[in-house]
């Protein structure tokens, strides 16, 4: 009952929030939310009440800023509240056992033990569900010969090298036309990949390692459509590609 309550509560503040964000404080909320905005607009139109579902299970944005930027956005209030409620349900049975559980160790009931370790255990799946979800958001691995194909083919995605830059400029080269930003940079730099947030972004480093990192990162921060390209720059000269 307890966990109906919350989630409830929770429910409807991030019902008001987005009311008000939607009829009386557009502007307000604009400014605040600045660059992030476009990010969400973007989330919105191309997956409507699954990336609500999402940006809840996966705390990309503050909780309060979130719900009055969704109102800005073009989500209808009944996909937006029935997500909410759904998606948040997890949380809010990990937090209200929890509770629960730190409550009978302070009485000292019975089976307290077991309490706490399913206590744990909650938390750690709720912590483990955004990991998750990102990997889901992951498009399978690409070979270099199917990188290679889509290149030739002229069509619309992103090649990026997220070596260091020496790397990129080094030995191995790099393909012609990729985008540097080096893994170390990248959760600084998101928003200058915006106007790919859902197009293909393939990935592209040494062997495959710093690009399933960098596909992690992404995937967590919104982008739809990310792969990591498989073997990367050494297969890339292997099979004797052009590169710069």
């Amino acid at each position: 009952l307890g966990t109906l309550y919350n989630l409830t509560g929770a429910t409807l503040g991030a019902t008001l929030a987005f009311l008000v964000a939607r009829h009386l404080a557009s502007d307000w909320v604009a400014d605040k939310t600045g660059g992030r905005l476009k990010q969400l607009i973007n989330g919105v139109e191309g997956e409507g009440w699954r990336f609500v579902a999402f940006v809840r299970l996966v705390p990309l944005f503050p909780f309060n800023l979130l719900n009055y930027a969704l109102g800005l956005t073009r989500i209808r209030l009944s996909h937006y509240v029935l997500a909410t409620w759904v998606f948040m349900l997890p949380g809010a049975v990990a937090y209200t056992y929890l509770g629960y559980a730190g409550r009978e160790a302070v009485a000292g009931g019975e089976g307290l033990i077991q309490k706490i370790l399913l206590a744990v255990a909650l938390l750690a799946l709720v912590a483990f569900l955004p990991r998750l979800i990102a990997r889901l958001r992951e498009g399978p691995m690409l070979s270099v010969t199917e990188l290679k194909q889509k290149l030739d083919a002229g069509q619309d995605l992103l090649v990026l090298d997220v070596r260091t830059a020496a790397d990129f400029v080094g030995e191995q080269g790099h393909i012609p036309g990729a985008r540097n930003i080096a893994l170390e940079e990248l959760p600084a730099r998101l928003e200058e990949l915006l106007d790919y947030e859902e197009k293909p972004v393939l990935l592209v480093c040494r062997t495959d390692r710093r690009s399933a990192r960098a596909a992690d990162i992404l995937a967590a921060n919104g982008f739809a459509d990310v792969h990591v390209v498989r073997g990367g720059m050494t297969d890339w000269n292997a099979q004797g590609y052009p590169r710069a």
